[in-house]
């Protein structure tokens, strides 16, 4: 299953770059919705190789998931892989600059089942596909206009 999203921010490709490396503002805001999230390297900056282990509550079931950043190219592309039970997905942050004040930021998620009860579960939320994107592409929206409200930006 895949979700796309395309923003256009009204801020430096650098101020863009920043605000999406700033993992432990992430880290916080899944811990205020209620998952448990644990870091699980040793590195000081943003690198390749930084990981975590989240555990969450969905559908009435604990869910565990394992996550690695695997490309940081500053400023243009970051890339984040991610595995759970059965499930395995890959989600792609693509910038470009359009002007000095202007960059346009792509969104990528690519959800795709590693056993038949994983097969299924993607299989119900394709019904509801309309309703994930739109809500994909609303919190999307909803992060570019806080970056764009941030001082400086």
């Amino acid at each position: 299953m895949k979700f796309s999203a395309r923003e256009d921010i009204a801020a430096p490709i650098g101020t863009v770059f920043e605000s999406l490396s700033e993992f432990e503002s992430f880290e916080r805001a899944a811990l205020r919705r209620g998952a448990e999230v644990t870091r699980t390297d040793n590195l000081g900056a943003p690198a390749p190789g930084m990981t975590w282990k989240t555990r969450f509550p969905f559908r009435g079931r604990t869910r565990h998931l394992t996550a690695e950043l695997v490309r940081y190219d500053r400023p243009e592309v970051m890339e984040v892989r991610s595995q759970s039970t059965g499930l395995f997905g890959t989600l792609t942050i693509d910038l470009v600059q359009l002007s000095p004040r202007q960059t346009r930021m792509h969104l990528h998620l690519d959800i795709r089942p590693r056993t038949f009860g994983a097969r299924v579960f993607l299989q119900s939320l394709r019904l509801a596909k309309s309703t994930l994107t739109r809500n994909f592409k609303m919190g999307v929206s909803k992060f570019a206009r806080s970056i764009e409200a941030r001082p400086g930006a």
